[in-house]
């Protein structure tokens, strides 16, 4: 709840953390705590829980709450924890900002509705119905339409700017780059940006963001923050080497479908119990595996 009274420090590398199950397909929260406190010790500048990378869709709501628990506990005030809460549903929606608005977080995250569709106006109403059930707690949109199939418009995002004190940035996980930056010129540049597709963190920072959630955190979160950390310095130079060093770990996250590819990388690692993902994901098949090798070979040295 540190964080919570001035959004602006949630900055750098926010590591969409995935969430763990066991082999029989139970939720790891063992694994979890772990993980978190891996993250933390490798630099990441804060967590998330819930997102599209924590397989959030598979989960019972009592499952996503007990998950954000565990993750408020660990991050404890030390670094921003901001977990994703929304659903396709209004009432989940409310009822999980409520228990994140509970646990301490930072500020929420909120997708756009998925597979319904709605108009801009029907999203007006959505988050405006969120944010005015929530004044104190800091909104996030989470637009990312290759999973929702709906894009809030620019328009939208700065409508709700102004009607909304409390709605204070948009996670942009959308690859047309134009509308980034016509969402900073609405809102203003006061208005805080993460970017959610991995190779525009790094661009993001050049016209105003604030940091990423990005799943390439997951594998190599030191890499990630480092990459922040070097721009904000002025180092440009170290931030575009770091950049373009993860290139092949980007490319290994969606030989499959996120998060399967993540997961299995992790166990392998030691860091989670299980890499096995919920259905309708399934884990990585045979070729995938051997992509996935081949990658992680061009990525040696890089965490």
């Amino acid at each position: 709840m540190k964080f919570r009274s001035d959004p602006s420090t949630i900055r750098g590398s926010i590591a969409p953390v995935v969430t763990p199950f066991a082999a029989d397909g139970s939720l790891d929260l063992d694994s979890l705590r772990s993980l978190v406190r891996w993250q933390l010790g490798q630099g990441s500048h804060g967590i998330s829980t819930g997102g599209s990378t924590g397989e959030p869709g598979a989960q019972s709501v009592e499952e996503r709450v007990a998950a954000m628990a565990v993750v408020a506990e660990e991050t404890a005030d030390r670094v921003p924890f901001l977990p994703g809460t929304g659903s396709a549903k209004l009432d989940e929606t409310l009822r999980l900002t409520a228990e994140a608005e509970r646990l301490g977080a930072d500020a929420a995250l909120v997708i756009t509705p998925y597979y319904a569709r709605p108009t801009q106006e029907a999203l007006y109403r959505w988050y405006a119905t969120v944010a005015a059930e929530f004044p104190a707690l800091p909104i996030v949109i989470y637009n990312v339409p290759s999973r929702t199939a709906v894009d809030i418009a620019p328009a939208t995002v700065a409508r709700l700017r102004r009607d909304h004190d409390n709605i204070v940035g948009i996670k942009e996980t959308t690859k047309d780059f134009e509308h980034f930056s016509h969402v900073l010129n609405l809102c203003g540049r006061d208005f805080l940006m993460w970017s959610g597709i991995e190779l525009l963190c790094l661009p993001l920072l050049a016209i105003g963001g604030v940091g990423f959630v990005s799943a390439a955190a997951n594998l190599a979160p030191r890499t990630v923050a480092r990459m922040y950390e070097a721009y904000t310095a002025g180092d440009h130079e170290t931030a575009l080497e770091l950049h373009y060093s993860l290139h092949p770990l980007v490319e290994l996250l969606f030989v499959e479908t996120n998060p399967a590819p993540a997961k299995w990388v992790l166990e392998q690692r030691g860091l989670i119990a299980s890499g096995h993902v919920r259905a309708p994901l399934i884990t990585p098949t045979e070729p995938g595996i051997a992509r996935i090798n081949e990658l992680l070979a061009q990525s040696e040295g890089v965490a």
